[in-house]
């Protein structure tokens, strides 16, 4: 069970001086990335997972250090973020200007499949191979109704992709694969921005299942479709 931040406030940071509100915020920061390392790991999912579950401790995390840099303000302390939060900061503010999105995932022997988003007018999506398109239809699962451009930029906002790591490596974890699964994305903007990307090679962010799912793509339909052929 998760308390409020309010509740949090009051437990944690109620009554402290802004060197310890300051310590307070490191520690969360510190708890995020150690969620996201165990949600990363090869081996996340091997043992059975408690409850609260890393995802949800990770959600209500992120609210406290939230209520913590405003506790933290209201303390006369003045926040100054890391070179990776600049880059969060950088992706967040830029949402609104995405133009193009292209997702690529497969590997050497089951080929790769492109999935893409134009944003420019309207919204487009569609999976590429080669020249050839198919419409992709994407669908909000919370309504069961088609995207708009806002709505998508919306969903992206709440998968927190600025925080993703640029590159994806099992051998982060001590690990060393051949083959498998690759995969790219990519961000484009019509504000003069230039492209965002990301990549891994059998390694993948902590959220990706749900990334995933906001393309459309169903990993069960999928492994289905492996078996048959």
């Amino acid at each position: 069970m998760m308390i409020s931040p309010e509740g949090y406030y009051e437990e944690y940071l109620k009554g402290k001086n802004k060197e310890q509100i300051l310590t307070v915020i490191r520690g969360l920061k510190q708890e995020i990335g150690r969620l996201k390392n165990t949600m990363e790991s090869p081996d996340y999912g091997v043992k059975l997972i408690m409850h609260p579950s890393e995802d949800t401790r990770l959600h209500w995390t992120r609210e406290y250090l939230e209520r913590a840099k405003q506790a933290y303000a209201e303390a006369g302390g003045t926040y100054t973020i890391s070179k990776s939060e600049e880059k969060v900061a950088d992706f967040d503010a830029n949402m609104d200007a995405i133009s193009k999105i292209t997702f690529s995932i497969g590997g050497f022997f089951g080929g790769y499949r492109n999935y893409v988003v134009e944003l420019s007018d309207g919204l487009k999506a569609y999976t590429k191979l080669w020249e050839d398109e198919e419409p992709l239809s994407l669908v909000d699962d919370n309504y069961k109704e088609p995207f708009t451009k806002d709505t998508f930029i919306a969903a992206l906002k709440e998968l927190h992709i600025g925080e993703w790591r640029r590159r994806y490596s099992t051998k982060r974890f001590g690990y060393t694969v051949c083959d498998g699964t690759q995969w790219e994305l990519e961000f484009e903007y019509n504000n003069g921005h230039k492209p965002v990307m990301f990549d891994g090679d059998n390694s993948y962010p902590y959220n990706f299942d749900k990334f995933q799912t906001l393309f459309g793509i169903n990993e069960t339909e999928e492994d289905e479709e492996d078996e048959d052929e």
